[in-house]
Formats: C-alpha cells, sequence, structure tokens
C-alpha cells in the first residue's frame, strides 16, 4: 500500500477517535488519525501552565469499565489512580462520606422525604417505574420534595456527569443512568492528566501498526455514488487525498456533515443532525495553592450552591500534576441556560463566589491558573443525553463516534469508549481489508 492508502482514517483524536482507533489497530486493519490540534485528547487533554498539568475538559477517568477493558484489550497501560472515598458532600457546612450507604444514607441527611425518594429511585430499576421523556429531572424530584438541598445535589449531579442542568435533562435518562449504567462508582485521575491515558492508548495503537498525524486538519470526507472512499488532508502546508473505503468521525455529526457537504446528505438525516446538534457548556476555574484548601481526597459536591457543582482535588493521589509543594483544583459550574446564550463573564463571577463561599479566604489563598469556558463548537458534550444521534449514517463507509452518538444515559469519556467498542464491531463485522483476507 502506498503512504496515503489506509483501510481506516479516523477524523480527530479526542476520547472516541483514539479508543476507535486503538481497537481498529487491534483487529489488524491499517489505521490512520488525522487531528487538527498539536496534541492528542481534544476535549478531554492537559495543558501545561507554569508546571502545573491543567485540563481542558473530562477530568475523571472510570476504573473498572469499558475504558479500561479497552486499554487491558488493545495493550495500553491504565495507570489511574482511584481516592478513596471518592467523593464528599458537603450538606449543611459539613463534609460527609456516603461510601456503603448509597442514596438512602445520602437522601436521609437532606430530607425526611429521603425514603420515598429512595423507594422511586428504586422503582426505576424496571421499566414500568421510569418516567415519561419529557419530564425534567427537577420536576421528577419536586414530585417527592421542594427541599433545597435534594434539588441541590440533583443539580450537582446532572452538572457533573452530563454537563447540563437537571432541569434540561430528562428525569428518565438520570434515573436509568444511576440505576442501570455503572454511574462511576470508582474513578480516579491520571498522574500526568487526563491526556496520560490518550499517550497510552495512542503507544499501544502505533505499537500495532497505526499511524497518527498532529496539525493535519480534515478539510472534505470524499464520497462516490454515496459510499467513502477517502478523506482530504492538510499536512505540512498541502493539501493531500487519503484514500480509505472506511472514515469514523470523531468531531461530532453536524460537523461530519460539513465536511461531507450537507447537499450530499439525504433531507431527514441532515434535518436530524440540525435538531440534534445541541452541545452543553460548562465554566472551570483552575485554582491551585500552597496550603491544602479542601478536606477531601477526590471530589467535593454540594448540596448548596449557586453554580458551583464540584471541586476536584488532584493531587492527594497525583502529586506529579503540580510543582513539588503546590496543590492543585478545579472548581467546575454548569452555567444558566447552557444550552443556550449566557453572559460568560457574570457566571463565571458567580462561580468565583461559590468558591468564596465555599473556599475560606480563597482570593488570598488560592492561585487561579485559568478560567476555561466550554461552549458551542467546543463543549463538554456534543449532545444532551437521551437525545443523541446513531452511529451509522446513510453514507457506506462513515461512522460517528463519541459524546455526539452516546448510548442512551450515558456520558463522558466512558461513553466514547462504548461508542468505540460498537461501531468497531460494526466495522470488523462487514468489512475485511485485503491485507486480512
Amino acid at each position: 500500500m502506498s503512504d496515503n492508502n489506509f483501510d481506516v482514517v479516523v477524523v480527530g483524536a479526542g476520547a472516541g477517535g483514539l479508543f476507535t482507533a486503538a481497537r481498529l489497530a487491534h483487529q489488524g486493519l491499517r489505521t490512520l488519525v488525522v487531528e487538527r490540534l498539536d496534541k492528542i485528547g481534544g476535549r478531554a487533554s492537559t495543558d501545561d501552565i507554569d508546571g502545573f498539568k491543567v485540563n481542558n475538559g473530562a477530568i475523571v477517568i472510570e476504573v473498572g469499565g469499558i475504558t479500561q477493558q479497552t486499554c487491558e484489550e488493545v495493550g495500553a497501560a491504565f495507570d489511574i489512580r482511584e481516592p478513596k472515598p471518592p467523593i464528599l458532600y458537603r450538606i449543611a457546612g459539613k463534609d460527609v462520606d456516603v461510601t456503603g450507604g448509597g442514596w438512602g444514607l445520602l437522601l436521609g441527611k437532606l430530607t425526611r422525604q429521603g425514603a420515598k425518594l429512595v423507594k422511586g429511585i428504586g422503582a426505576a430499576r424496571n421499566d414500568s417505574g421510569l418516567p415519561e421523556d419529557e419530564l425534567s429531572t427537577t420536576d421528577w424530584v419536586s414530585k417527592y420534595t421542594k427541599n433545597e438541598g435534594v434539588h441541590g445535589i440533583f443539580r450537582n449531579m446532572c452538572a457533573s456527569v452530563f454537563a447540563v442542568g437537571s432541569e434540561d435533562l430528562p428525569a428518565r435518562v438520570f434515573l436509568t443512568y444511576f440505576t442501570r449504567k455503572s454511574a462511576f462508582k470508582r474513578f480516579g485521575f491520571h498522574p500526568d492528566g487526563t491526556i496520560g491515558l490518550w499517550r497510552s492508548l495512542a503507544a499501544a495503537f502505533e505499537r500495532h501498526g497505526g499511524t497518527i498525524w498532529l496539525s493535519s486538519p480534515a478539510t472534505e470526507i470524499i464520497t462516490d455514488a454515496g459510499r467513502v472512499t477517502g478523506v482530504e488532508v492538510i499536512r505540512d502546508g498541502q493539501t493531500v487525498r487519503v484514500d480509505a473505503p472506511v472514515v469514523v468521525s470523531d468531531i461530532g455529526p453536524a460537523a461530519t456533515v460539513a465536511l461531507l457537504g450537507p447537499e450530499k446528505v439525504p433531507a431527514d438525516y441532515l434535518d436530524r443532525v440540525q435538531r440534534g446538534d445541541r452541545p452543553t457548556s460548562m465554566i472551570s476555574v483552575n485554582f491551585a495553592s500552597r496550603e491544602r484548601l479542601v478536606d477531601v481526597p477526590g471530589m467535593l459536591s454540594f448540596a448548596r450552591s449557586r453554580r458551583l457543582a464540584y471541586i476536584a482535588n488532584f493531587t492527594d493521589v497525583c502529586p506529579e500534576m503540580a510543582p513539588e509543594g503546590w496543590n492543585l483544583y478545579v472548581g467546575t459550574a454548569v452555567p444558566a441556560n447552557p444550552l443556550g446564550d449566557f453572559d460568560e463573564q457574570a457566571e463565571t463571577e458567580t462561580l468565583l463566589q461559590d468558591l468564596r463561599d465555599n473556599i475560606e479566604n480563597f482570593d488570598a489563598r488560592a492561585r487561579i491558573l485559568n478560567v476555561a469556558v466550554t461552549r458551542d463548537g467546543w463543549p463538554p458534550q456534543r449532545a444532551v443525553a437521551g437525545f443523541d444521534l446513531p452511529h451509522d449514517t446513510p453514507i457506506t463507509g462513515l461512522w460517528n463516534v463519541g459524546d455526539g452518538v452516546k448510548e442512551y444515559a450515558n456520558g463522558g469519556t466512558t461513553a466514547c469508549a462504548e461508542t468505540a467498542k460498537l461501531v468497531v464491531d460494526k466495522i470488523v463485522a462487514t468489512y475485511q481489508p485485503a491485507s486480512l483476507r
């Protein structure tokens, strides 16, 4: 084969793209990954800021689920360190560990109606106990209680897992996730920042013969008679055609259609993509300190806050993420109207005020490294959970992976790993390259 002839081209080296590429190469398919940025990881990568390893999106990696399974299958190192306990909840000024007690212990700390809520959650384990799609998580909780602390817990869980407010997330999605999915019961951090996991996957991918082109944006997905034939890429300042009968896109369905040309897809699919293109939004303040600012080894969530969903403490388990003698944290919020327009300055100030309220003398003790606003074309999630598009497209040989085509009621990098497995299984079942015949 020539250098520009591959079995599969993967567009985008984010979480979904790398999970997919690693699986494809492990299966023996000659695979190329093209990435417009100069580093891997996409919206779940890591930047170096004055020696601090600051994540620019996803911060936690699930342990014991599809992500770890993928790494083990393809031979990628999985150096994820779990904080114990993984998460505490700040309730009435106290940080509460509910490990082993579950929903009953957590909600019992907040309201006398906790038992009724727990019963409602338990009922969701059966299909008949799930609410209709139109009911929001906020409205479902309101059926049981008006307690502000309870609503705060549910709001901040929606923000932490799905990057959206409880007013915008269907209760059916929330309850399905927490009763039937992994629900991130175990998670941790990588000592090199989240990019460390992607570097491990990329190394395994390359060991299996895979190729990665960084700083090489795809400019067109080439088709002929409704079938993929390759990708046009800018490489080293030159336009290059890469021939491949299979293309997997990790840039979201809307961006994939743009590379195809909207006129090349059926009108009903184009309409569905346009309606499903509902990116969420988050604001994160990455900060550091010489002294320990929160007495938690991992995550701290809140029953009462304006916007602050959680604070993560990285350096208890991963001191390598900061220069010696420093602690590294992030505080994250979902803004009001996370699916539409909002005032970034005002929402950031609201988040900072929450941090001041929860960390004594925050302004004097904390060094703010950056404020990251993820939204629109660079969102924390490309689609609201429950409203995702399918992996398949009307174009033969073209699939989507990532957080715009999640399985129902899943989220984050775990959902990306799940989409990768599903799509690779379809590719292997329907396409066999000449080299493997």
